[in-house]
Formats: structure tokens, C-alpha cells, sequence
């Protein structure tokens, strides 16, 4: 991850993003890095024969909306953030960075299907998989369980 993304990891922006909180109690930079390891690991493991590169920095860009979701007095605040912070997440990361077409199909289509159109590249159906099953995690605060319940050699 940290090959392919650091001047991700390292922007000030995306820094931020540990303040926000994305589900339970995961900041969006700490949910964001999870699922590129998520979605590398699937790569991996699966030999799906992705664009490492375009994989994981799609997935770290890919909740790169920069504010509280959960503000309710923010400007501009939508209860359907999960319909629009796809658009909100590319037109971020697109000032940010230079993406491939690629990384912008991933951050765009991340949310299918609320986001109804397909996406287009292997890389995005990864990270959209890696993001539904962290996300899933994250809400039940399956992510940390205590060690006692852990198999061993976790």
C-alpha cells in the first residue's frame, strides 16, 4: 500500500480524514486503508490479475469526501450521503491527484449498486467487495474483537 499510495497517505487532506468517524468508530483514513489492504489481500489471494497500483489507490481515495457525514448542521448536508459522496469523493481526488481512468471508476462506482451504473474495471468490483465486506465489519464492531474469540494464530 505504502509503495503505491504515499503521497496519498502523506497528504494533508487525506490526514484529515482521520477525524471523521465512516462507520461505528473508524475513522474514514483508518476504513479507507483497510479496504486497500482488503482489496490487495483479494488480489492476492484470488489471482484476479488487478492493477496493484490502480487498486489500492482507488480504494484509499475512494470515501475522499473530506467532511463529517454524520454532521447534520454541515453545509450543504444530504441524509443520502451514500447516493452522492461517490461524486463528491472523484471531484476531490481529481484536484488532489492525478488519477487513471481506472481510480476515477473505482472512487465513482464504489457504492454499486446505489451508484447504478456497472463499473467498468476488475479493480473497481474488487474495491467495491473489499468496501461492502469492511463497511459490514466496521457497523457490527466485528473489527476488534477481543483475543479470546480470535482463532488462533491470528
Amino acid at each position: 500500500m505504502v509503495n503505491h499510495g504515499r503521497d496519498i497517505l502523506n497528504s494533508k487532506n487525506f490526514l484529515s480524514s482521520a477525524k471523521n468517524i465512516q462507520h461505528a468508530d473508524i475513522s474514514v483514513m483508518k476504513h479507507s486503508m483497510k479496504v486497500a489492504y482488503a482489496s490487495t489481500w483479494m488480489n492476492r489471494k484470488f489471482k484476479l490479475k488487478c492493477r496493484e497500483r490502480d487498486l489500492c489507490r482507488g480504494a484509499l481515495l475512494h470515501d475522499y469526501f473530506l467532511y463529517d457525514w454524520h454532521d447534520k448542521t454541515r453545509e450543504n448536508y444530504s441524509g443520502l450521503h451514500g447516493f452522492f459522496h461517490p461524486g463528491i469523493a472523484l471531484k476531490n481526488a481529481s484536484r488532489d491527484f492525478d488519477l487513471t481512468d481506472c481510480e476515477k471508476d473505482i472512487i465513482y462506482k464504489h457504492m454499486w449498486p446505489m451508484t447504478i451504473k456497472f463499473p467498468k474495471c476488475r479493480e473497481s468490483w474488487v474495491v467495491t467487495v473489499a468496501d461492502k465486506y469492511i463497511s459490514l465489519l466496521e457497523s457490527l464492531r466485528l473489527h476488534n474483537k477481543p483475543k479470546k474469540f480470535r482463532k488462533k494464530g491470528k
